[in-house]
């Protein structure tokens, strides 16, 4: 560090100012806060999750309470009132916090609790993104996508390129409850460096089936049965008509509870169908062995082990042999 230009005291040229306080705007700040916070809650005894670094959680005998951080928004859930009101009297006491009651909104998401569950949407933040692209009076259609259209770089450039980003990186966000959108928003954010016409034509699409699916959302119910993971994985072979790139995809259930998703480009090309399908359900596994790390730290057991479901034969011969995958070399 050095004094800025203008600046400099003639007298002590080598000397900088000592800061006292964290603020906002500076990069250490969010540490500082997060350390600070962080050390609060370790010593009314919570510990943070290995899975997730924001989540912290206070067990006690059977008293289970529940906090989530994101920079300075706080959602608190547990199984004793007495000791969450315990807990918040201390939270207030040492932080200038505002208790905004039962969860409605959060970052966007809004929570709508109901007789047989949960109801998490963004219809909001969903017309929002609609009125930013004069879309909210547009003709609804069906699907999201055209299902034989496979987007490709040629074409002319879109003239708007920042209008087609700002679009793509708000439907990146309404991803969270929107599983339905998840591959055609993936399609077209592979071409944020240089949109064409085409490429806008597939976001308006998105668009017009978000208008006709505003009150779409997540539901989740509890279950008396036993815990389950469910996940489903699929691969689209060389789906990319440019990179020969293939897709993978997954969606995970917490009994009936849809919890996790994705649709990515794989980061190489794959020389068969089999090997295709076997990259994807080694990403639907990592998240799956990231999910039951979680549910660990949740207190959730799990009675039988996750069942991974595969609709090809290779990848699933391939991944349970062993001596396919290592090789001869590597097996003692």
């Amino acid at each position: 560090m050095e004094q800025p230009p203008g600046y400099i005291d003639p007298r002590f040229p080598n000397h900088v100012c000592h800061l006292k306080k964290a603020r906002y705007g500076l990069k250490q700040a969010p540490r500082a806060w997060f350390q600070r916070f962080s050390s609060f809650l370790t010593q009314l005894g919570f510990y943070c999750s290995r899975a997730d670094t924001s989540l912290f959680i206070f067990h006690r005998k059977s008293d289970v309470i529940y906090l989530l951080l994101y920079v300075d928004d706080i959602i608190i859930t547990g199984n004793n009132s007495s000791l969450l009101h315990s807990f918040s009297c201390k939270l207030h006491s040492e932080f200038a916090t505002k208790d905004l009651g039962s969860l409605s909104y959060f970052l966007g998401l809004e929570a709508t609790s109901k007789t047989d569950g949960l109801f998490i949407s963004q219809l909001k933040y969903a017309r929002d993104i609609l009125t930013r692209a004069q879309l909210l009076d547009s003709k609804p259609v069906h699907t999201p996508m055209i299902v034989s259209q496979h987007l490709s770089s040629d074409g002319s450039m879109f003239s708007d390129p920042t209008l087609y980003r700002s679009l793509v990186r708000a439907l990146q966000y309404l991803t969270i409850t929107r599983a339905d959108i998840a591959h055609a928003v993936n399609s077209v954010s592979q071409f944020l460096h240089s949109p064409t016409n085409d490429h806008f034509l597939a976001v308006k699409r998105i668009l017009c089936y978000v208008k006709g699916t505003l009150h779409f959302g997540l539901t989740f119910r509890p279950s008396a049965t036993p815990t389950t993971l469910v996940a489903y994985s699929d691969a689209d072979w060389a789906g990319c008509p440019d990179t020969r790139r293939s897709t993978s995809g997954y969606s995970i259930y917490l009994d009936n509870n849809l919890v996790s998703w994705s649709a990515k480009k794989q980061p190489t090309v794959s020389r068969s169908s089999c090997e295709s399908e076997y990259r994807a359900l080694a990403l639907t596994a990592a998240e799956l062995l990231w999910l039951t790390h979680l549910l660990r730290d949740l207190k959730v057991s799990l009675p039988q082990r996750p069942l991974l479901l595969c609709d090809n034969k290779s990848a699933i011969f391939l991944s349970s042999n062993l001596f396919l995958i290592r090789g001869p070399s590597m097996l003692s």
